[in-house]
């Protein structure tokens, strides 16, 4: 993959004062801090698309607006939130201008214990016996539960769950308050727990509690 890089022109040269940092400093710092998180954002744009070719394309945008703007990064604080939130921006960007909802996973990347354990972080949690049925769940079960979710709720859930993400950390990559980020997770998981139950329930694994349709 590509990077693009940008010599220093003799104006930069002239303009420079002491203590500035140069063009080929940038690069050199770029290629030694950013690029060190190459895979796993394209692991992350790889569950976001589902798609090798989407995959490559969205870190190479990635990576030439982080290019482009490393300017504004201040050293020492979290280069790979930053980065995160350049590419989950955009991700989604590109997919509105497709006129697409947002999918992060297939079943290839993402694992079913990672879901269950997206599932179970709940305020009420799961019985021992429906945690045991959802592992038995299907992949495409699982799919399909998840794309079920606002992508609000699932990008908050995936950037948790499966991407080990803290509060603070998603809050700065959805560019949201942190109390935000708290209710779109424990939204989201909740609503991943009762439609991992709902499919547990279709397919016998689980018996349907009383009173419900």
């Amino acid at each position: 993959m590509t990077i693009p890089t940008s010599p220093a022109t003799a104006a930069d040269q002239a303009s420079e004062t002491p203590g500035e940092e140069t063009p080929e400093q940038r690069n050199a710092r770029f290629e030694a801090d950013a690029l060190g998180f190459l895979d796993q954002l394209y692991a992350a744009a790889l569950r976001m698309t589902r798609n090798p070719a989407d995959a490559e394309d969205v870190v190479q945008e990635t990576y030439a607006k982080a290019y482009a703007s490393f300017n504004q990064f201040t050293p020492g604080t979290n280069l790979k939130a930053w980065l995160y939130r350049i590419l989950t921006n955009t991700y989604i960007n590109n997919y509105r201008r497709r006129q697409r909802q947002p999918q992060i996973a297939g079943g290839e990347t993402i694992e079913d214990w990672q879901l269950a354990r997206a599932a179970a972080h709940t305020s009420d949690g799961l019985k021992s016996a429906e945690m045991v049925a959802l592992e038995h769940l299907p992949d495409s079960d699982v799919k399909e539960a998840l794309q079920k979710l606002a992508p609000d709720f699932r990008l908050a859930v995936f950037l948790a769950d499966v991407e080990g993400f803290s509060y603070k950390e998603i809050a700065e990559i959805m560019e949201t308050p942190i109390g935000t980020v708290m209710s779109r997770l424990n939204r989201g998981r909740t609503q991943l727990r009762r439609h991992l139950a709902d499919y547990a329930v279709e397919r016998g694994l689980i018996r349907q509690e009383a009173g419900k349709s």
